[in-house]
């Protein structure tokens, strides 16, 4: 898992308890970092050279997008930190090398959806509303949030009334819906203080049912990842449009030269 600040690229694998939820296995400084596009050179699909003033580490990516997404990050976090920064001190610790690379590390322990909501830390555990983390759902779904995706994420916020209903179930169930920071909260009422379950919407995938879904319902939007499948329905056909446009937010990049253009003055 790889962690992009102002100043520094840290990356890690995943910790075993609550208090080490990461464990650091390097950092590169971005002062005098470069950053190029190599899949030709290593014969790897969506490849990138990582080169720093004391190492330089080779990454893939999962896709396309998401390798330009770090690319357009990366390189933006770089031109920052020569203009403001200057070179940085190393604050972390390197943890001791291992046998296994830290991108084995990452690609090995994929997990369900229910798995995903069982295997909370102890700490988590003892406040049973907290919602999963960005972090831990960027994990477990092998996906990446990158800095415009955060932008849009803050403009985007909605809650109100929606019916739902599970793939293999017959009934809707009426909930008070909040959509914030790339998850869905589901509530019995707006008055309730703690959410049923939250959704968090990363790698899902946002269509209309199709007709041999037998959805015969009208404002009927549907959630899937892998095997999991949720259909929502909503008011009237304004309410449908506004929760479409929020949740697209979460689980689709649009053009990202449109949005990093219409966006350039609040980013900077």
């Amino acid at each position: 898992m790889f962690f992009l600040f102002n100043d520094v690229l840290v990356y890690t694998s995943r910790g075993l308890t609550a208090s080490n939820q990461f464990k650091v296995h390097g950092q590169l400084p971005l002062y005098g970092m470069t950053i190029e596009e190599s899949e030709e050179e290593w014969g790897v699909p969506h490849c990138l050279t990582l080169r720093g003033q004391r190492q330089s580490i080779i990454v893939a990516a999962s896709s396309r997008p998401e390798m330009e997404k770090w690319m357009e990050d990366i390189q933006m976090a770089i031109d920052l930190a020569e203009k403001t920064n200057g070179p940085a001190p190393e604050l972390l610790a390197s943890s001791p090398p291992e046998n296994k690379s830290p991108d084995e590390a990452t690609g090995a322990d994929q997990e369900s959806e229910d798995d995903l909501s069982a295997s909370r830390t102890s700490l988590e555990r003892q406040a049973p509303h907290r919602g999963n983390t960005l972090a831990h759902v960027c994990w477990h779904r092998n996906t990446s949030v990158c800095m415009v995706d955060f932008s849009i994420a803050v403009e985007n916020q909605l809650s109100g009334n929606l019916l739902r209903k599970f793939k293999n179930s017959n009934g809707w169930q009426k909930l008070w819906v909040v959509f914030t920071n790339f998850c869905l909260f589901f509530y019995k009422s707006h008055q309730d203080s703690h959410p049923l379950a939250s959704l968090p919407l990363l790698g899902y995938s946002l269509t209309i049912p199709s007709e041999s879904e037998n959805v015969h319902k009208d404002y009927v939007f549907k959630l899937h990842f892998k095997a999991h499948v949720y259909y929502f329905r909503a008011e009237s056909e304004y309410t449908f449009e506004r929760w479409m446009e929020v949740i697209r937010s979460a689980t689709s990049s649009a053009s990202r030269a449109h949005i990093l253009s219409h966006k350039e003055s609040h980013l900077y």
